[in-house]
């Protein structure tokens, strides 16, 4: 893999059956997306090694998948806990009002009246929409430690800014 920055697609789970197969847990939205996105490398502790998949099935509500070169449970035992990256490049472009969560998580956010917020700390998917989960400043002036802000395009998150990694909310600071 070149230099640019890796995506973590999922993580490998247990060995399944004698030929070398292993469990997948896929982090993407669909399960079966994670296979839009190669070349993958394996990352176990500080070793990360690029693989090919030459192989892969549905099993119960995941996914297993064959590696070129394992052939038996113990070779494949190895890949066990490791980390599927993907170059960044192999992620799809998007709309200029649609972000990936990496892209929004520290980016600070502010009200439209000028307030600081704070800073995205993470993001949680909640079924009608995502979530920002904003870090509070140490010093607010509403004594926040975290704030939960929906991320409605247009009714809540005014504008996002990549450049200034600024998102720009209306949203009162006492809540």
């Amino acid at each position: 893999m070149s230099k640019e920055e890796q995506i973590i697609l999922g993580k490998v789970g247990a060995v399944y059956g004698i030929k070398g197969w292993l469990k997948i847990h896929s982090f993407t939205d669909e399960t079966e997306a994670i296979l839009d996105y190669f070349p993958w490398s394996l990352k176990l502790g500080n070793k990360t090694q690029a693989v090919e998949i030459t192989d892969w099935r549905k099993h119960n509500k995941g996914l297993i998948v064959k590696v070129a070169g394992i052939d038996d449970r113990d070779e494949a035992q190895a890949f066990v806990g490791s980390e599927i990256l993907t170059n960044e490049a192999a992620l799809p472009e998007l709309s200029k009002d649609d972000f990936y969560w990496r892209d929004l998580i520290g980016m600070s956010v502010v009200t439209n009246k000028g307030y600081d917020l704070g800073v995205v700390s993470d993001m949680m998917e909640t079924g009608a929409n995502d979530v920002l989960v904003v870090k509070a400043n140490l010093n607010d002036g509403f004594s926040k430690k975290e704030r939960l802000i929906p991320y409605l395009f247009e009714q809540v998150v005014e504008s996002v800014s990549l450049e200034n990694k600024q998102i720009c909310v209306d949203w009162d600071p006492g809540f």
